[in-house]
């Protein structure tokens, strides 16, 4: 991406995105919905209301912000000059972030439920050989939150030859005569595509559409413009859907499984609309605060969760008071999170191996 067509707002959602997940696999600690985590707290509604509000569109989200990211960076790269820049950037990390630092959130696991005795050290056998749902989240293989680096560097290798064919081609989507009334209607796709490739809940082919979405679409400065426009008109739509799917969403789901599966959709795509269209209008700027953190973002999401699970275990056993746990536990997480990338950004090994910018 060139500064000449690069998109400030774009850059800075995606930096919200990633801080958002400190207070979002803080509170995981706490989810009252049934799942278990690497550490486990008190079950508060408060806390898993959130959750519901931001699962839906926080990761499709993220998959969109790429393929935009994608259709910038293949105006100024070969194929194989981004299919490199993507194995330096997502597959070596991926790699050094599961061998070294998954295994940190793995172990606290198997102390935390299964008063595990063993070394740390000891614990890579169970990480490697002990059945698991792939979760990780009573110990066992996992790639943990790094799934996300993964589906994305397979994302990018399986669509690359669709992308490049259409970079080069002299035929474009007419996106600027799609109606809003029309766009809205694009939620429909990933209702059907998550059944493609359903790993442990995370849908590969959900996931490569909302890629392809934000390469064919979203990418388009008619588009962008769009949602501009209506962003008010889609925040009165999001809002209300938010409040249905949150605290409606499970009597919805026993009732119907088809409609609360059109309804997490719906819900997703025009939040993520809206997002966009208010990032827009208020997060188009830089400074140096939003370029320290877009050039963080990608070591900051690498390296947060560990630190979340450190924290939590030994904050469950220290204090007493849930929302003071809450509270310390995503102080700390933060504060030693960027410390760490601080620290690893400063080493070139460290930086080669978890794809991090000087």
């Amino acid at each position: 991406m060139t500064e000449t067509i690069r998109k400030n707002y774009i850059d800075n959602l995606r930096w919200l995105c990633i801080l958002l997940l400190f207070p979002y696999h803080t509170f995981m600690v706490f989810n009252a919905f049934g799942e278990s985590f690497y550490i486990k707290g008190a079950d508060v509604a408060v806390t898993t209301h959130f959750l519901m509000a931001v699962w839906p569109w926080i990761m499709p989200l993220m998959f969109l912000l790429a393929g935009v990211s994608s259709a910038y960076a293949l105006k100024k790269r070969t194929a194989a000059e981004y299919l490199k820049e993507r194995t330096f950037k997502l597959l070596i990390p991926l790699v050094f972030g599961v061998l070294l630092l998954v295994p940190v959130q793995t172990y606290f696991a198997e102390v935390f439920h299964n008063s595990y005795a063993g070394n740390y050290f000891e614990q890579y056998v169970l990480f490697f050989t002990k059945p698991t749902d792939l979760s990780g989240y009573t110990g066992g293989f996992t790639p943990a939150h790094l799934w996300f680096i993964l589906y994305l560097f397979g994302i990018s290798v399986v669509a690359l030859p669709v992308m490049y064919v259409y970079q080069k081609s002299t035929k474009k989507i007419p996106v600027h005569k799609i109606p809003l009334p029309v766009l809205l209607l694009f939620f429909i796709v990933p209702v059907f595509s998550q059944i493609i490739l359903d790993i442990s809940g995370k849908s590969v082919g959900e996931y490569l559409t909302w890629f392809l979405y934000g390469y064919f679409f979203i990418s388009s400065d008619a588009l962008q413009e769009k949602v501009l426009k209506y962003r008010f008109l889609l925040l009165g739509l999001a809002v209300p859907c938010m409040l249905v799917y949150t605290f409606a969403g499970t009597a919805i789901q026993s009732y119907s499984v088809a409609l609360y599966e059109l309804l997490y959709a719906f819900y997703a795509w025009v939040a993520i609309l809206t997002i966009l269209g208010l990032g827009k209008r208020y997060l188009e700027f830089k400074n140096r605060a939003t370029a320290y953190l877009s050039k963080a973002s990608f070591g900051i999401y690498i390296i947060h969760q560990q630190w979340i699970v450190i924290t939590a275990y030994f904050t469950l056993m220290w204090i007493g008071n849930v929302p003071l746990q809450m509270a310390s536990i995503m102080l700390a997480s933060v504060v030693f999170t960027f410390l760490s990338y601080e620290a690893f950004r400063r080493f070139s090994v460290t930086r080669f191996m978890f794809g991090l910018k000087k």
